[in-house]
């Protein structure tokens, strides 16, 4: 599977990912765990760059799908071919609820270069930790130019995810930020995965 973890800043998407990783009951070997912007040797340094330097929204845009395409080449892309269960830390979505969203830039041209630096591989699921963008801002950590734009910033993100949501509902699942301890919310994850999928399974033979 490929599962991608999002929301605004703050959010314990790390932490999250952790504890899904060692409920998945499958072994470390055949997980990776991995994120965006970043994942690969190019990709970290171009994160370097985007995290901590002011510029244009569209060179923002053009840096994050250079290091998306290399992610995929480097890491996603093998992975999932050599059958290993992929967990990412922001993905497409992300460069939807930022770059388009609360940027302003045209969100369906926003989808096209998503498509083409991905080479059209979609996540099979998405997590959304959804909580206030005040309180992820008082929690978050990295304090990265993006936490520095502020709350009304992040209310725009936060907005921009429940659109992709919208959009694409039976690939999402939302779960309250903080809402139990890791452990509990990892289970929640996994039981709301296994009813998707059932779900899809019973839409198959109907």
């Amino acid at each position: 599977m490929f599962i991608t973890f999002e929301g605004t800043e703050g959010a314990g998407k790390s932490t999250l990912i952790r504890a899904v990783g060692q409920a998945l009951g499958i072994p470390k070997s055949r997980i990776i765990i991995t994120r965006e912007p970043g994942g690969s040797r190019v990709s970290e340094s171009i994160r370097s760059v985007i995290l901590n330097e002011q510029m244009d929204p569209w060179t923002e845009l053009f840096l994050y799908e250079a290091a998306r395409a290399e992610h995929m080449a480097k890491t996603v892309l093998p992975a999932l071919k050599s059958g290993k269960t992929v967990l990412c830390d922001r993905f497409t979505d992300s460069t939807l609820a930022y770059q388009a969203h609360a940027r302003g830039l045209p969100w369906a041209e926003v989808v096209k270069l998503n498509a083409a630096a991905t080479r059209g591989i979609k996540p099979d699921f998405t997590v959304f930790m959804d909580v206030d963008p005040a309180l992820g801002l008082r929690r978050a950590r990295e304090h990265n130019r993006f936490e520095r734009e502020g709350v009304k910033f992040q209310q725009k993100v936060r907005r921009g995810f429940l659109k992709s949501m919208r959009l694409d509902p039976d690939r999402w699942i939302r779960i309250k930020a903080f809402s139990g301890t890791p452990d509990e919310m990892a289970a929640r994850i996994l039981s709301a995965i296994n009813k998707k999928i059932d779900g899809q399974g019973r839409k198959k033979h109907s």
